[in-house]
């Protein structure tokens, strides 16, 4: 089963890219509580509003970045997390 990647609205270029890889990309306002990541347009420390929560998973910034750098990244901070 892909993991799922949790993508905030306005960010399609990463979502299709990591759709493309195999990875099951879900909004951000939608299915996240399964997310292995979330993936922030970096505009607002405060996506949704949940700035003083924490979370367990990777929270990683797309701000002027390329959906492969942003793989890169996600990738990166799984196998750390595992």
């Amino acid at each position: 089963m892909a993991e799922r990647i949790a993508v905030e609205a306005g960010l399609d270029y990463v979502k299709k890219y990591l759709t493309r890889q195999g990875y099951d990309v879900v909004d951000l306002s939608g299915r996240q509580e399964d997310a292995a990541a979330v993936v922030i347009s970096g505009q607002d420390d405060s996506f949704l509003g949940m700035a003083d929560r924490t979370t367990a998973v990777p929270v990683i910034s797309a701000e002027g970045r390329t959906p492969e750098e942003v793989l890169t990244d996600i990738k990166e901070r799984l196998d750390k997390a595992r």
